[in-house]
């Protein structure tokens, strides 16, 4: 865990223009008016009997937790959102402005600030897209509101 490293990106996230289009960046992804940081991966779960992914998604949820910590003396407790119901609105049809619809498929719930005098947000969440599939630390900036 490098918690500064992780500041560090955060901040820079909160600063950086968003990309006019969608396409990977230096520190994941990107499009308009989102930005999305891969913080940490973890290895993949392909040969795991369940006991290594279920210790693993406990050490991304206590990592995302000690980064809210940090964030919260920034900004503030976050409002904690599960994005069960975009996903299922999504799943229905309905067109969910992103990042929130990519995040919603594999990003179950998420830490969320609005950030002080400014038309951004900024989540933190653990993703995960399969059981076999790696975990991975999150951190989002977005002008777009959750839905």
């Amino acid at each position: 865990m490098d918690i500064a490293r992780w500041l560090d990106t955060i901040d820079l996230l909160c600063t950086r223009d968003f990309p006019a289009e969608y396409g990977r960046t230096d520190v994941g992804t990107g499009g308009p008016g989102h930005l999305v940081a891969e913080l940490q991966t973890s290895d993949d779960f392909w040969e795991d009997d369940g006991t290594q992914g279920e210790e693993t998604e406990a050490q991304y949820d206590a990592d995302r937790d000690g980064l809210t910590e940090r964030l919260t003396d920034r900004w503030g407790p976050p409002h904690r959102i599960s994005l069960a119901s975009i996903l299922e609105r999504s799943m229905d049809g309905e067109d969910i402005p992103e990042p929130w619809g990519s995040l919603s498929a594999h990003v179950p719930d998420v830490h969320l600030w609005q950030l002080p005098g400014t038309a951004r947000w900024m989540a933190l969440g653990v993703s995960q897209w399969d059981k076999e599939l790696p975990f991975q630390l999150l951190a989002v900036v977005t002008e777009t509101a959750p839905p």
